[in-house]
């Protein structure tokens, strides 16, 4: 069996924005995958071997273990060259501004809008028990995430998508973020930047992004005992293993 024929394994939580964004370039690669959805704060022994620093999603298929959605997401273009590709087929300074826009979003939006804000509003109280920061809340939301919709409003095309009419990997990268951004009770208001917020709900109604998504709502509501079975009901494509553990515990990112 080739190597890339062999099964394709995506550990981390449908609502994770760097599983969302793996699991959408993989539907645009149009290839199959389970899912173990599990959280990095309740990953296993394996896991951390895996993922060294404890963060999600991991790629496994066969031997390849691979961590980092944007590592991930490059080999999936090499790995699979003769399925659509997600880096724009232009010039290459076109390909280096699509790998800056998922730099940008990868650290700048993932800090903004998944640490200072998502985190703190939503993963802390439920996983730890205890209230995020409020003060990084409040920075989030009046500061620093209008900050990042004033650049994007200038990056991101009125109608389709940054590179044409198809979707690709800069698209779902900056697009990712969103709905975690609307979990913590942020929305865009469409009339400061309409670029962006058309842009972004072009990008989610996408069947790349519509479909992976479809589950997290299960997911959301339901408690990390009864989260398997409720993905399961709803059809998510689910691993028959799980990296993970019955209860959390923090890894060096968290410490």
């Amino acid at each position: 069996m080739n190597d890339n024929d062999q099964p394709i394994l995506i550990i981390g939580s449908f609502a994770s924005p760097y599983v969302r964004k793996v699991l959408a370039c993989l539907e645009l690669k149009g290839l199959a995958y389970t899912v173990d959805p599990i959280t990095p704060f309740y990953g296993n022994d394996e896991f951390s071997r895996l993922s060294p620093l404890r963060r999600i999603p991991v790629l496994v298929q066969g031997d390849l273990a691979l961590s980092d959605s944007s590592v991930i997401c490059a080999w999936l273009d090499e790995a699979y060259p003769d399925r659509p590709m997600l880096l724009p087929d232009g010039t290459p300074a076109e390909r280096a501004r699509a790998r800056w826009l998922e730099e940008f979003a990868d650290s700048r939006m993932g800090d903004v809008f998944i640490w200072d804000l998502f985190f703190q509003k939503r993963v802390h109280p439920a996983v730890w028990g205890e209230p995020g920061d409020q003060a990084r809340i409040d920075a989030a939301m009046n500061e620093k995430i209008p900050a990042i919709l004033e650049y994007l409003e200038g990056e991101v095309p009125a109608e389709g998508y940054i590179f044409g009419d198809a979707m690709g990997l800069a698209d779902v990268a900056l697009a990712t973020f969103f709905p975690n951004a609307s979990y913590a009770g942020y929305q865009v208001d469409a009339a400061r930047w309409p670029h962006v917020a058309g842009f972004v709900g072009r990008c989610l109604a996408h069947p790349a992004f519509a479909k992976p998504m479809s589950y997290e709502a299960a997911l959301l509501r339901s408690s990390q005992a009864e989260r398997r079975d409720a993905l399961l009901a709803v059809g998510a494509p689910l691993s028959e293993v799980t990296y993970g553990l019955p209860e959390p515990r923090k890894g060096l990112m968290d410490l």
